[in-house]
């Protein structure tokens, strides 16, 4: 990779795990009614054909990773299980209550935080409660991720009882000074038994979660954790860039300092090199930053164009509407997003006022729907087309002039009235796509709001 196309290009930029990403919702007009009417709407077209996804938010963890970016709350008393369940539970009724039908639940995942966290007991309080105003489709995709340091056996075979086939550990790097400078200590043995016992108990997908990017980590430790992770072989690798946005998420990532870290160039070796040792292992790259084995679900999914990507993620599965549960947790009704409160003491207390925790959110227009599905088509099929006249806009040219220089840097190439994304643009997928993002070219922030995208 050209040391001049890194620098050309390292801008910081959204991850489009939704479009309209979060800092450009439009707060101001959204309003829940609204929502709620979307959300109905949405679900009633399609909840009996293709069902419904759930997202819940687990945000505890026994000690704080400082290269997290996610909504947690660090503690060792696990007496907090209990009352955070059962206000889970209350915000799903309410949804089950606004809605008209029994939901059909297709996908569930469980995030955090640490969900592994909490007992085996209370995992099953909580999707025994899930369960039983909802019905199951016949095809389903159960996921969570774990902590290989506390996912026992326990956790395993109740999760994989009630139904889920796939989990992802978080792995980051097996380089000790690395994992002290991220708080994250976990030796290989640790990740070893936790894979090796969900096979064994029958889970379908095992994923790993890679960092690169670390403090203080450099190429060779990025392959030694590859090499180690080879010998493993987990269905799939989640192969991330560290995000580095200490402005956003506060003291946790202050822990080392910005000449800690990797420059852009060795950023994009450490991803090169880890590409073809994963390549060379027999790993297929889908989308942008993650591989599988073409027997995992993931590959599959990209070779029949359905790949779909939301803020769980890349997914193999698609439905309109996704429900977001508990802290943070946020919500797709494919025309609407919302987003709840993210602390749990005003979690609490408005479901205690009967009301949803809902604090912000956006109603999508026409363009952006529009726009929303050439990010999509680009990110999961890595292409998109104009042919059909619903996907033109009136900005249309003016984007393509501003992809000129991609392609002539060969990253990109045109056809008839598509775009086509080369090997050698996947690294810049994320640049490509800010072309589309019609409210970010059009009220460029003045401070930083994105992570780099390099």
């Amino acid at each position: 990779m050209s040391t001049s196309l890194i620098q050309k290009y390292n801008v910081p930029g959204p991850r489009y795990t939704s479009y309209p990403t979060v800092p450009y919702w439009n707060e101001a007009a959204f309003t829940v009614a609204q929502y709620k009417e979307r959300l109905k709407k949405s679900f009633l077209e399609s909840n009996s054909e293709e069902g419904i996804s759930i997202y819940i938010h687990l945000p505890f963890c026994e000690s704080l990773c400082t290269f997290c970016g996610c909504n947690k709350r660090i503690t060792k008393r696990h007496e907090v299980e209990s009352p955070y369940i059962a206000a889970v539970l209350e915000e799903w009724d309410m949804y089950v209550n606004l809605l008209e039908e029994n939901p059909v639940i297709k996908e569930i995942h469980l995030g955090g935080g640490t969900p592994t966290f909490f007992s085996p007991e209370n995992l099953r309080i909580l999707l025994d409660g899930l369960f039983e105003k909802a019905d199951r489709a016949e095809e389903t995709d159960f996921s969570f991720e774990g902590h290989p340091n506390n996912t026992k056996q326990e956790h395993l075979q109740l999760l994989y009882d009630l139904g889920f086939d796939r989990v992802s550990y978080g792995v980051q790097d097996y380089n000790f000074e690395v994992q002290r400078a991220i708080h994250r200590f976990q030796p290989f043995v640790n990740v070893k038994n936790a894979t090796e016992g969900a096979r064994e108990i029958g889970y379908t997908s095992v994923g790993h979660d890679l960092i690169f990017g670390l403090p203080f980590q450099t190429v060779d430790h990025v392959r030694e954790t590859i090499e180690k992770t080879r010998e493993l072989m987990p269905d799939r690798i989640a192969f991330y860039s560290y995000a580095h946005v200490p402005w956003i998420k506060g003291n946790g990532q202050r822990g080392f300092k910005d000449e800690d870290l990797p420059t852009a160039a060795v950023k994009r070796e450490m991803y090169e090199v880890g590409k073809q040792l994963l390549a060379e292992a027999g790993y297929v790259e889908v989308g942008m930053d993650h591989f599988a084995l073409k027997t995992d679900t993931l590959y599959k999914a990209m070779e029949s164009n359905k790949l779909h990507r939301n803020f769980m993620g890349y997914t193999s599965s698609k439905t309109k509407v996704m429900i977001g549960l508990g802290v943070s947790a946020i919500s797709d009704s494919w025309s609407g997003f919302a987003q709840n409160v993210k602390t749990i003491e005003e979690y609490y207390g408005i479901l205690e006022k009967g009301d949803l925790p809902l604090y912000r959110g956006h109603i999508l227009t026409a363009e952006d729907e529009k726009m929303r599905q050439h990010i999509l088509n680009l990110m999961c099929n890595l292409e998109t087309s104009w042919k059909d006249d619903v996907m033109k806009f009136p900005e249309l040219p003016e984007v393509l002039i501003s992809l000129k220089e991609m392609e002539a840097d060969g990253l990109l190439e045109f056809g008839d009235e598509k775009l086509i994304i080369k090997e050698t643009g996947r690294p810049f997928v994320r640049n490509i796509c800010m072309a589309f993002d019609l409210l970010l070219q059009r009220n460029k922030p003045e401070t930083r709001l994105f992570s780099m995208t390099v």
